[in-house]
């Protein structure tokens, strides 16, 4: 069956539809994921009550899945499916633009997320386009980012032993493992497509901490405005979750805001990530 797929903004985002994600995917369906993928950044597809074990196979049918250091997985024999559970006790830690994972020297390629328990009101997503974003600077700044490098830090966003969740034992060597397992990494400012060739604005407010080449009060005005303008609503797109939603990302030219406003009410995700390539 041919997939159909619909945009959903002129710049970023797109609905498909005709698939079953439960089933094992046609060569013909993978590619025209792929290809929509590389058009549109980010693609939903509604009513799909995957199983975990159903959705491990969808994602690792894209590449090798990473193991999250901190959050939570769903089980041993699972351990690339990663649980987001909150609710009013157990708040969420990471309400702020930005892209998975990069704090390591291989950022997830794409990320796709299952919605399990979807609140009445609130929870939705917002994603932004670093594509259009880069394009949309004057070419004397684009000119001057392509030469820049940035440093990304696991402990921006993990800076204490509270924030780890998985495993049993001492949370505070467990953190520590996971400090050191992770030292910061340099990533270019701008990165390239590896498959388009298009270049894309590569940001993360949860762990970018600094441009290296820049003073630091430099730094924070250049980062404070690119911050600004990459997630400009022409830039977005919100979606909001049903239930057995499922999104994939291509997380090397997007950036993505899960919206706390749900609280205390409870909020259920399933996360699967594809590990990716050295930026460029």
């Amino acid at each position: 069956m041919t997939l159909k797929i619909t945009p959903l903004t002129a710049t970023i985002g797109a609905l498909v539809e005709g698939i079953s994600l439960a089933e094992p995917l046609q060569s013909e369906q993978q590619a025209a994921i792929n290809s929509a993928l590389l058009q549109y950044q980010v693609l939903f597809f509604r009513n799909q009550p995957i199983t975990p074990h159903q959705q491990h196979a969808f994602a690792k049918s894209f590449g090798d899945l990473h193991v999250h250091p901190i959050y939570p997985n769903l089980a041993p024999e699972l351990e690339e499916i990663m649980l987001l559970d909150n609710d009013g006790d157990h708040p969420p830690d990471n309400a702020k633009w930005h892209t998975d994972v990069t704090f390591i020297d291989t950022p997830p390629t794409g990320t796709i997320l299952s919605g399990k328990l979807i609140p009445p009101v609130g929870g939705d997503t917002l994603f932004a386009t670093g594509i259009a974003a880069f394009e949309a600077l004057s070419k004397p700044l684009q000119q001057f980012l392509l030469g820049l490098k940035a440093e990304h830090n696991f402990l921006k966003s993990f800076a204490q032993p509270r924030y780890h969740y998985k495993g049993q034992g001492d949370k505070k060597a467990l953190w520590e493992a996971a400090v050191k397992k992770n030292p910061p990494v340099i990533h270019p400012l701008v990165r390239t497509h590896p498959e388009s060739g298009r270049k894309a604005l590569f940001l993360s407010q949860s762990h970018l901490t600094r441009i290296v080449d820049l003073h630091q009060a430099e730094s924070d005005a250049l980062l404070g405005f690119l911050f600004a303008h990459a997630t400009k609503p022409e830039f977005t797109l919100r979606w909001k979750w049903q239930p057995d939603d499922l999104a994939f990302w291509d997380n090397r030219v997007t950036q993505h805001y899960g919206v706390a406003d749900y609280l205390p009410n409870r909020r259920i995700m399933h996360r699967a990530t594809i590990l990716g390539d050295k930026p460029y």
